[in-house]
């Protein structure tokens, strides 16, 4: 059985063509793990365990393949209307994601990592374990990965007008400048969008930045995210961009 998995991944793989277009930039909605746990008869606790080790082999994933830059939504605003021991358990994965072997293995693939959303909601603990882990790896050159944590489309949008309107008093409003407010910054907009679950909208995410972004659904739940499935979400990004 591993065997056909991998012949089919690499079946998949082989249809690309790498010499055309493909993402730079790929934005991930990590959607479902409750669900998958519940249908295991598992606490949600253990489907979002599960899905940080979807998120580690993703990430690991694009590192191989030379994708520039990786946002993750990590965190909703709204996810804090959740009941608080599943929010608590969400947030010290932070914690168990900086852990020095992660770390280790970040540097050592050359990947630098940041934090995008108003973190100051976070307990002080887990602030600094962000702050450890953007300073860590601070100088590596490599895939760029975005975790959206606390992290709203429309609450990004207001924090860039209002930052703007009192940076920029009585200077012209572009859209280029606009961006530069956005918790995104200078980093391009995302290619390629995907969302796991068989939910397709995008719940707040990256609103501004996704006007032009090609959107990629699957009815799989995020722990289940395979090498597979990323090949997939790319070719079909391909084609759509062939037939442009």
């Amino acid at each position: 059985m591993k065997w056909f998995g991998l012949s089919r991944v690499r079946a998949v793989k082989e249809k690309i063509d790498w010499n055309s277009p493909t993402p730079k930039h790929i934005a991930i909605m990590m959607d479902g793990n409750g669900r998958w746990a519940k249908r295991r008869g598992l606490p949600r606790s253990a489907g979002h365990y599960a899905g940080m080790q979807t998120m580690r082999e993703t990430i690991n994933m694009c590192h191989r393949n030379g994708i520039d830059s990786l946002t993750l939504y990590a965190f909703s605003t709204e996810n804090w209307k959740r009941p608080k021991d599943e929010v608590d358990y969400i947030i010290s994965l932070v914690g168990e994601f900086v852990q020095d072997t992660n770390v280790q293995e970040l540097n050592e693939n050359n990947i630098r990592v940041f934090f995008i959303g108003d973190i100051s909601r976070f307990p002080e603990e887990t602030q600094e374990a962000m702050r450890k882990v953007v300073g860590l790896t601070y100088n590596n050159s490599g895939l760029k990965i975005f975790f959206a944590m606390n992290y709203g489309g429309r609450s990004d949008i207001l924090q860039a007008a209002r930052s703007m309107l009192e940076t920029n008093k009585g200077k012209e409003i572009t859209e280029e400048e606009f961006e530069r407010f956005l918790y995104t910054g200078q980093n391009p907009c995302p290619d390629l969008l995907i969302r796991t679950s068989g939910e397709k909208r995008l719940s707040n995410f990256l609103l501004w930045q996704s006007a032009h972004t090609e959107l990629w659904f699957t009815d799989e739940m995020w722990p289940d995210f395979s090498e597979e499935l990323f090949y997939q979400s790319i070719l079909d990004y391909q084609n759509r961009k062939k037939r442009a």
